[in-house]
Formats: C-alpha cells, sequence, structure tokens
C-alpha cells in the first residue's frame, strides 16, 4: 500500500492521521505476523526515534479501528498482521515459532459451525494449526541423519 492509501485507511475508519500512525501501520503491512519489538525496530529504522509507549498505544488504535489484526498462540507473545476482514487462520512451528497464514477450508467448514453456541451469535472462528515449519523440518532430518 501507499502511503496514500494508508492515509485513505486511517480516514475510513475514522481517524486522525498521524505520522506515528502512518509509520505502524507501513511497518505492520511490511512484516506480518511481527511482535512489537520488532515494529518498533522497523518504524525506527525508517522515520527515527519513537517511543516504545507510542507504538503500543497506536496498535491498540489501530487494532479497535480493525486495520490491524491481533493475535497471540498460546505461550506466544503478540503478533500483529494487516491482513483484516477474513476469516483466515494461521499455522504455527513448534520448532522455532515461525507464522504463516492458512485460508479456510472451502466447501464443508466444521470450524465455523459450532456443535452448541450456548445462544452466542458467531461470527468469527479462531484456528491454530501447531506442526512444524520446513526448515525446522529439514534440520530435524539432519540432526537424525548424525
Amino acid at each position: 500500500m501507499t502511503p496514500a492509501q494508508h492515509e485513505q485507511s486511517l480516514r475510513g475508519a475514522g481517524l486522525r492521521v498521524t505520522q506515528q500512525r502512518l509509520a505502524v501501520l507501513d511497518a505492520v503491512r511490511r512484516l506480518p505476523h511481527a511482535d512489537t519489538d520488532s515494529l518498533i525496530s522497523a518504524v525506527r529504522a525508517e522515520n527515527g526515534d519513537i517511543s516504545h509507549q507510542a507504538v503500543y498505544d497506536v496498535l491498540k488504535v489501530l487494532t479497535q479501528a480493525q486495520l490491524v489484526r491481533k493475535i497471540q498462540p498460546l505461550g506466544h507473545i503478540a503478533r500483529y498482521e494487516s491482513r483484516v476482514g477474513d476469516n483466515h487462520h494461521h499455522v504455527v512451528c513448534r520448532g522455532c515459532g515461525v507464522i504463516a497464514d492458512v485460508d479456510c477450508a472451502v466447501g464443508d467448514t466444521p470450524c465455523l459451525t459450532a456443535s452448541d453456541a450456548n445462544g452466542f451469535v458467531i461470527d468469527e472462528a479462531e484456528v491454530i494449526y501447531w506442526g512444524s515449519c520446513p526448515d525446522c523440518n529439514e534440520t530435524r532430518r539432519r540432526t537424525e541423519r548424525v
């Protein structure tokens, strides 16, 4: 996305356009599934000094405005992504912690139909798949051969 598109996104969400919001939004777009420290480093590399608290505050505002999605797999720190508005899922490597997007299954999607919603109106399902990424699998195979 261009800076003008980021500005349009912020305005469309009813938010004031600030340099900090533009910088954080751009960093989240460039670094999918990044943690806060990685985003702080990316913003500082592009735009100079910004406080930790400012980045946390901007991430909170962007998440509330649904311009950014916060994910936090069990046992991991929070990560942020700019892919919003669809009900995609994630796969997490148990070895190195890398996260990747997984599109919803097409057709019969039992993860979106609760067996008993207990009166809730369900509008989203969060599914996290766990396993080993290709790099960790290769490392394991090399180790097993030795």
